[in-house]
């Protein structure tokens, strides 16, 4: 069983958005597999906290897990901070696989009322953050098949509500990133997870009073009463990971709510 439990044994892993939610927990599955792991937030006091609890959690892999602030909310000085942070995790040996789950806050706004402005900033994080993180990639990675790139979208990218264009489109545009990447870059291997309803962090935000509506609510639109979590959501990107014949593909986890009137 050894070639299946090592295959990413001493592999070299960056998370970008890995201090919370669905990228946190890509960073503890893939360090309790004896991955080497690098994760990155826009803050500090939010990066030391993620690395406390990925030392706690898996206590044997502590030594191999380290972090550094990249912020990707200014766009003007996005590439420079990116070149910055693979520079500084590559300085001894190249990256193995790359996964990208970093976004900002999404406000729904009716399209009749979106400005050019503001439909670009719902896109710095999402949408030119994986574009320019592609294009300067492979110059960190190994040029191996084994090596990997995986993105991140969204349900609402194929089935989305009132006001939710421009993240549907945005959404689009990240799989189409992956796509054309995994041609640009091969034989390194690009993929794209589209997560459904996932209870993360992010559900702090609505009021108590609220939330087991809400809770209810994604509940009712899947097929599986139930909404997602992150230790669920990162199983598909350690998948993508070590799956070495899997390049320019979607994996969706949505607990079926596309199939759902």
């Amino acid at each position: 069983m050894s070639r299946y439990n090592g295959m990413l044994t001493k592999a070299r892993v960056l998370v970008l958005g890995g201090s919370s939610g669905i990228g946190f927990c890509v960073a503890e599955h893939a360090l309790s597999l004896g991955a080497i792991v690098t994760i990155s937030s826009s803050r500090q006091p939010k990066l030391d906290n993620a690395l406390q609890r990925l030392r706690a959690s898996v206590p044997d892999s502590a030594a191999s897990v380290d972090g550094h602030v990249c912020d990707l909310s200014d766009i003007n000085l996005m590439r420079q901070n990116l070149e910055r942070l693979l520079e500084s995790v590559t300085r001894t040996q190249p990256l193995d696989h790359i996964v990208f789950t970093a976004g900002d806050g999404i406000k729904i706004r009716p399209v009749a009322e979106l400005e050019v402005p503001a439909i670009q900033s719902m896109g710095n994080v999402r949408f030119f953050g994986p574009m320019l993180l592609g294009g300067l990639a492979k110059s960190y990675m190994k040029p191996s098949m084994t090596s990997s790139i995986t993105l991140t979208s969204g349900a609402a990218t194929q089935k989305p509500g009132k006001g939710w264009t421009t993240v549907a489109g945005y959404g689009s545009g990240t799989e189409g990133i992956a796509r054309g990447l995994a041609v640009d870059l091969a034989p390194i291997r690009v993929n794209t997870v589209s997560p459904g309803a996932v209870h993360t962090e992010m559900f702090d935000e609505i009021p108590e009073d609220r939330l087991a509506s809400v809770l209810s609510n994604f509940r009712a639109r899947s097929l599986t009463d139930s909404v997602g979590t992150p230790e669920e959501l990162s199983e598909a990107y350690i998948y993508l990971m070590r799956c070495s014949f899997a390049t320019g593909s979607l994996v969706e986890v949505n607990g079926g709510s596309l199939l759902v009137g």
